[in-house]
C-alpha cells in the first residue's frame, strides 16, 4: 500500500476515535444531567433554606384572624404550632399546608424542628414563615436555647412539606357564619391530613346528581350563590406535587337545612 494511503487511512482511525470518544463524552455528560433533574423533581422530601421570624402575642396560639379563614380554629389547630407564608400561600391553596422547619444553629436548634401549619399570609425580613411564638421557640433544644432564639427573632431555617395528622379527627366542614340559608353558602374545611392540596370543591344534590362548582373566595373558604337544593354531598378534589389528582367524596352530607355557624363531620379522613 502507497504510503499516503497508509498516512490516510491513520488519519481516519485516529478520528474515528476521537469522534467516538467525543461522543461518550457527550452520552455520559446527558445521562448524569438528566439523573440529576429527575432527583431534583422527584426530591419532595427535601429541605429547602430560607428564613423564619414570629409574631408577638402568640405564647400559647397563633392567630384567630387570618386570610385562610380560619378564624378562632386557625388559633389552636396543631396546639397552636402554626405559621403565617409568603409564597407557601399560593393564593390560599397552600392553607391548612404542614411544613417541618428547623433552624440550622446547632448551637441552639434541635434536628426536629417544629410541624406548622399555615393559617394565615405574611412575610417579612425576606422570611418565608412567621411562626407563632410558641413554634417559634420549639425550634430549640431547650428552654434555654428557645430563649436565645426568641431573642434573635429572626433565624436562619430549612423547611419541607410533611403530611398533617389529626388523629381520631374527620375532615369537618365548618359553615361560614354570614351564609344565608338558601341564598348564600360559604365553608370552610377542618382538619385535611395528608400531603395533598384540595384544590377543587363540587357540591352535588344527592337526588338528582347535579353538581355545581364552587369558588374559592379567598384562602381555604369555599362559597356559592344559589347553592343546590336539599341534602348535600360534597366533593373534593385533591392534587399531589407529583402531578396526581384524586376525587374525594364524603360518607355524610350536609343536611338540607344547614345553618351558618355549624360544624358537620364528614366521616371520611385522607390516608397519609
Amino acid at each position: 500500500m502507497p504510503l499516503s494511503s497508509l498516512i490516510s487511512l491513520s488519519l481516519l482511525i485516529e478520528s474515528s476515535m476521537a469522534l467516538s470518544l467525543q461522543s461518550l463524552l457527550i452520552l455520559f455528560a446527558a445521562l448524569l444531567l438528566t439523573q440529576s433533574l429527575a432527583e431534583a423533581a422527584t426530591c419532595s422530601n427535601c429541605f429547602t433554606h430560607s428564613r423564619a421570624a414570629y409574631y408577638p402575642n402568640s405564647d400559647e396560639h397563633g392567630t384567630d384572624v387570618g386570610a385562610c379563614g380560619f378564624g378562632s380554629f386557625g388559633a389552636t389547630i396543631n396546639g397552636g404550632d402554626v405559621s403565617t407564608a409568603s409564597e407557601l400561600y399560593r393564593n390560599g391553596v397552600g392553607c391548612g399546608a404542614c411544613y417541618q422547619v428547623r433552624c440550622t444553629n446547632s448551637k441552639y436548634c434541635s434536628d426536629k424542628g417544629v410541624t406548622v401549619v399555615i393559617t394565615d399570609q405574611g412575610s417579612g425580613h425576606n422570611t418565608d414563615f412567621i411562626l407563632s411564638r410558641r413554634a417559634f421557640g420549639r425550634m430549640a433544644q431547650t428552654t434555654d436555647a428557645a430563649a436565645s432564639l426568641l431573642a434573635q427573632g429572626v433565624v436562619d431555617i430549612e423547611y419541607r412539606r410533611v403530611s398533617c395528622s389529626y388523629p381520631n379527627k374527620n375532615i369537618t366542614i365548618m359553615i361560614d357564619g354570614n351564609s344565608s340559608y338558601p341564598h348564600y353558602l360559604a365553608f370552610v374545611l377542618w382538619y385535611q391530613q395528608g400531603d395533598k392540596d384540595i384544590t377543587a370543591v363540587q357540591l352535588c344534590e344527592t337526588q338528582n346528581f347535579v353538581c355545581k362548582l364552587l369558588d374559592r373566595s379567598y384562602g381555604a373558604v369555599w362559597t356559592t350563590t344559589s347553592p343546590p337544593s336539599g341534602p348535600l354531598s360534597l366533593r373534593m378534589l385533591l392534587s399531589g406535587e407529583d402531578g396526581d389528582e384524586s376525587w374525594i367524596v364524603p360518607i355524610n352530607n350536609i343536611p338540607e337545612n344547614w345553618k351558618g355557624g355549624e360544624t358537620y363531620d364528614t366521616g371520611v379522613q385522607i390516608n397519609i
